[in-house]
């Protein structure tokens, strides 16, 4: 009876994507409350609003390392999970997560240690002034101190939503984030505390988040169970794991290493200001993203769990649905944004300089974003299936092959300023899109059709 339990190779495969679509989405609306709501908070400051907000957004390449190495072990491991459940190998799914789960804690640790000893000259490095370098310092300072939270809330997440406990999942973040909504005003305002109150709402939120998962995970509700006896590291499932979660790890630790050329690159040529600047842009894009992320997480254990069952019609049905709602959301949201782009930008800033030069470099930087939907998709497909080196390949190929080239000889090369540093984005989305989604169609779609004939 407990194997029949959510059978992803039953039923329809639209209904099954949009039964973990739904809980998942909104797990991702109230997960980027996290630090969304940090932002608008800090944004309301009645003193140095714009330089503390500008100090948060020089440690965004840090957090997005954190969580690269949740990425690596949640997304890594998850699929595989996914894959072997399908077959029915519920033992080595159990032990795929407990691996897991030890490294995610051990690389918590050492993260830690690190990111505080070598903090500040990574903030001067990311584009800090003199001016902001202290909010920076003491916002990231308290985040490192909770990061093994971060860690084991944003990658065990994961196991529970491959296993189909998509509302568990919502659970989890929505957790996390009303204690933030509650604490943030408190820490920030009450107790007079600024980015440190903010920093400190935030690891709290998230201890409550991981304490969450980790009573579910270990508990009689859980198709998988985590379990000391799953613990036990092997260099095999340590390798598969790192294997397929090196597109989600590498598709984080590029978007720090472009959030640092663009925080530099900014300060050179527009300073504090358009640093803030893309601050909000990032605040904006989380926010915007959340829809298309939901849906094509949550497609992942719906094509790994029937790849691994060998239902490969089911899989192909679970593509198209999965890219035609990705692109169809991502066009309408691009016209909202390039129509009433300062809308966003009042939900983080309201200061006069910043809205007057964010209005344009939001039209900039997000022309044409529907064309990101296909990097989502094709990247989605390709993890889903455990085709590991392809997903890393275009996580790569958009972001250092094309982005942060394009972010150095734009402005400097062809004289475009910070026009030139924001168009980098889309050009990247057009060519790095196309490419992604293409060799999917052209590599995967084959080899499922092959798979139905035989």
């Amino acid at each position: 009876m407990e194997k029949q339990k959510n059978d992803f190779s039953q039923g329809s495969v639209v209904v099954n994507i949009l039964k973990l679509a739904l809980p998942m989405t909104l797990a991702q609306l109230i997960n980027v409350l996290y630090n969304i709501v940090d932002r608008i908070y800090i944004g309301m400051i009645p003193e140095n609003a714009t330089l503390s907000l500008t100090g948060l957004g020089l440690c965004l390449p840090i957090i997005s390392m954190v969580t690269a190495f949740a990425n690596l072990f949640g997304m890594g491991g998850a699929p595989l999970c996914s894959i072997e459940r399908g077959r029915g190998n519920v033992r080595e799914a159990e032990a795929i997560m407990g691996n897991s789960f030890v490294l995610m804690v051990i690389t918590g640790i050492v993260l830690t240690i690190l990111g505080l000893a070598f903090k500040r000259p990574m903030l001067y490095l990311f584009g800090a002034s003199d001016a902001t370098i202290g909010y920076a310092d003491a916002y990231i300072t308290i985040y490192l101190l909770g990061n093994i939270f971060v860690m084991t809330g944003l990658g065990m997440n994961s196991f529970i939503n491959s296993q189909g406990f998509g509302t568990i999942g919502m659970m989890t973040v929505l957790l996390g984030a009303v204690a933030n909504i509650i604490l943030d005003p408190i820490f920030i305002f009450v107790f007079h505390m600024g980015v440190r109150g903010a920093a400190l709402a935030t690891i709290i939120s998230q201890f409550l988040s991981a304490v969450w998962i980790l009573v579910f995970l270990t508990g009689k509700k859980a198709l998988l169970r985590l379990k000391p006896s799953a613990m036990r590291l092997t260099k095999k499932r340590v390798k598969d794991i790192i294997g397929l979660g090196m597109s989600g790890f590498t598709m984080s630790i590029t978007n720090s290493t472009v959030q640092v050329m663009y925080n530099a690159m900014l300060q050179r040529f527009g300073g504090d200001l358009y640093v803030g600047i893309m601050t909000v842009i990032n605040s904006v894009r989380e926010v915007i993203s959340m829809p298309v992320n939901g849906v094509t997480q949550s497609a992942q254990p719906i094509l790994g769990y029937n790849y691994g069952a060998k239902e490969y019609n089911r899989v192909k049905t679970g593509i198209v649905f999965m890219s035609i709602v990705s692109i169809l959301y991502t066009t309408l949201v691009w016209g909202v944004v390039h129509g009433f782009p300062e809308f966003f930008i009042r939900m983080f800033n309201r200061e006069g300089d910043l809205i007057e030069a964010g209005i344009p470099a939001m039209r900039v930087y997000f022309f044409g974003f529907f064309m990101m939907s296909l990097q989502f998709a094709g990247q989605a497909v390709f993890v889903g299936l455990g085709k590991a080196k392809r997903a890393v390949f275009f996580s790569i190929f958009r972001k250092i092959v094309i982005v942060t080239p394009l972010i150095i000889m734009l402005p400097v090369v062809f004289g475009l300023g910070t026009t030139g540093i924001l168009m980098a984005e889309p050009i990247s989305n057009f060519i790095g899109g196309a490419a992604c989604f293409g060799t999917m169609l052209v590599t995967v779609w084959p080899e499922l059709k092959k798979g139905e004939k035989t």
